[in-house]
């Protein structure tokens, strides 16, 4: 059965890869562990692409909704503005 690392020694060894910008190769051979170890435990901590893409896609979707209402009020003011100002050119003829 393979060696059991502890968290700490998983967590700094991820940390190298990510934080520090040494290969995985590196990191492992200077380690001593395979390769295939260190790929998984970095692959656990960092964001799948399709956990990015969702993220990203759920704040356009707020970003969106909010600037719809936005526009909705936007317009209701235009509306009463002209309005406003059909009925005072009316009340001067």
């Amino acid at each position: 059965m393979g060696q059991r690392y502890s968290p700490e020694f998983k967590d700094e060894a991820v940390r190298q890869v990510l934080d520090r910008g040494y290969s995985v190769a590196e990191v492992a051979g200077r380690l001593g562990l395979s390769a295939h170890s260190l790929y998984k435990w970095v692959k656990a901590v960092k964001p799948d692409k399709n956990e990015k893409q969702a993220d990203e896609l759920l704040e356009s979707k707020r970003e969106n909704m909010r600037l719809r209402a936005e526009l909705r009020r936007v317009q209701e003011e235009r509306d009463i503005l002209r309005k406003a100002a059909a009925y005072f050119a009316r009340e001067h003829e």
